[in-house]
């Protein structure tokens, strides 16, 4: 009977926490009125669009980086938001570039307190190595980022997204519209981690706004706003199409050891990185892929104007794109099926159920600074100020069979290969070959490329040999002078610290 009465206890207990049915529409208001049900997530102002999505002092904003140096987003929101009486914010952007100097004032005045983003470059750099902030900015990798977020050390509160277009339920893409940017990548993730979601649009198109990047169920708030972006600066800085001797003669050289690896072969993968030089190889594979009747089977990662040409002459089957690198690339991804668009969770997250990355034969990355062991550094010049971005560098170098990285030997009378880099973000372990204007080093560990190179009679060295004839042309260089004070902490595509970025000591 105990046993009865106490089932009979439990089920009432749960009839109790039912609610009684009152209208067809008392969960979902809007669909009492049309305009509500149409234009509900439609805001009449970002001050609007901030208000609704609860954003309070010490949370977390997030953004993109896909229109690169011509973005309007960033600035736009942190301004606003410094107008509204913000502070201690995490900004999350997937980075930062030149045109983001704006962030200065806004974090001298407590508006912003602590930086996630894969690199930082500018005046904004320069300040931040200077001791601008009081906590060190975090340096993660695309594939990282996602590790983060998806490991909750990394907490989106509130994604501010720019986007060509999108209709009144926010589904949005990068290739419709008058500022196409092409691929959202980075974006794609912040949609589906940030707790609320605004999308700031130049247009507002009909529904439904087919294929959708961005989907609506993830979308909260939406704001017309007069630009997002000018993606005529998509490709300039470091993302930039190279004319230089000196580059398409390191492009050339990277060429050949890839003709000669023992992975150019039918069917071969591959991926080039923003580096002038390292974009610039595309242009020397065509002949010698159709002279070898080689096909690819896919390119990955930033995509270039120049491997949509070598896609369109039917040389790279498909092209999986995280990030268009220039308006070519972005009208191929609006328009080809097998120009693909995926997110930086399928490219390189290390977590990730699959990462395409680890599908990767060959990868072409840059470096500012290589030392004896092969650790790159792509974050500080050689004043120790930080310049760059560790991007995807870190992820592709570890997952791909071959990694080879292109830089000149010097750079304005500085060596690039150098006994120890000022600072680590790709190890030594995870790079095959150095190919730089003065020869070419591989990899002891890589014992079978080297002799695969010899045998095809290109310039092989040591890279002790390369480090020495840089010293011969311009002396030993005067090492840099460091305070004890962090202004950055590098993190490995696996979340672990791999190095940090001191304050320069200031010149007396």
């Amino acid at each position: 009977m105990t046993e009865i009465t106490d089932r009979l206890h439990q089920q009432f207990t749960y009839l109790n926490h039912l609610v009684p049915f009152k209208k067809a529409h008392s969960f979902t208001p809007w669909l009492d009125n049309l305009a509500d049900k149409r234009q509900r997530k439609i805001c009449a102002s970002l001050e609007d669009a901030i208000a609704r999505s609860g954003l309070k002092d010490g949370m977390t904003i997030s953004f993109h980086h896909a229109f690169r140096e011509g973005d309007q987003v960033i600035n736009m929101v942190v301004a606003c938001l410094a107008k509204l009486g913000f502070h201690g914010l995490t900004l999350a952007s997937s980075s930062l570039m030149t045109c983001n100097d704006a962030l200065i004032e806004h974090i001298q005045s407590g508006v912003i307190r602590c930086i996630y983003t894969s690199g930082v470059r500018g005046k904004l750099a320069d300040a931040i190595s200077n001791g601008l902030m009081e906590e060190p900015v975090q340096i993660h990798s695309h594939g990282g980022r996602v590790k983060l977020l998806q490991e909750g050390e990394l907490n989106i509160d509130v994604a501010f997204l720019g986007v060509p277009s999108c209709d009144e339920y926010g589904n949005a893409n990068g290739t419709h519209g008058h500022a196409c940017c092409g691929s959202l990548g980075y974006a794609m993730v912040d949609a589906r981690y940030a707790h609320q979601v605004i999308l700031l649009t130049e247009q507002l198109v009909d529904y439904p706004n087919l294929p959708a990047s961005i989907i609506q169920d993830q979308v909260d708030w939406i704001v017309p706003v007069e630009q997002v972006g000018d993606p005529a600066k998509i490709s300039v800085g470091a993302a930039r199409v190279t004319s230089n001797p000196r580059e398409l003669m390191i492009a050339r050289s990277a060429a050949d050891v890839i003709e000669f690896s023992g992975f150019f072969k039918n069917g071969f993968s591959i991926q080039t990185g923003s580096g002038a030089a390292s974009t610039a190889c595309t242009r020397f594979m065509a002949e010698r892929m159709q002279r070898q009747n080689i096909v690819a089977k896919f390119a990955l990662g930033g995509i270039t104007g120049s491997i949509v040409d070598l896609h369109e002459q039917g040389l790279i089957e498909t092209l999986l794109d995280t990030q268009c690198f220039d308006r070519k690339a972005a009208a191929s991804l609006g328009q080809d099926p097998t120009h693909v668009e995926i997110s930086t969770n399928v490219y390189a997250n290390p977590a990730a159920k699959a990462a395409s990355c680890d599908q990767l034969d060959i990868v072409i990355l840059s470096a500012l600074e290589i030392d004896l062991d092969f650790n790159v550094n792509v974050l500080t010049g050689s004043d120790g100020v930080m310049r760059g971005a560790s991007g995807g560098h870190c992820d592709v170098a570890a997952a791909a069979n071959l990694t080879i990285i292109v830089a000149p030997l010097l750079r304005t009378r500085i060596p690039t290969v150098v006994k120890n880099v000022t600072t680590r973000v790709t190890p030594g372990e995870s790079v095959d070959v150095l190919v730089t204007d003065h020869g070419i080093a591989v990899n002891p560990a890589r014992a079978e490329i080297k002799q695969r190179l010899l045998e095809a009679h290109l310039p092989v060295m040591s890279i002790e040999q390369l480090y020495a004839k840089a010293i011969e042309l311009t002396g030993e260089p005067q090492p840099i002078e460091f305070t004890d004070r962090i202004v950055g902490v590098v993190r490995y595509r696996d979340g672990s610290v791999i190095d940090v970025v001191r304050q320069v000591k200031a010149s007396i």
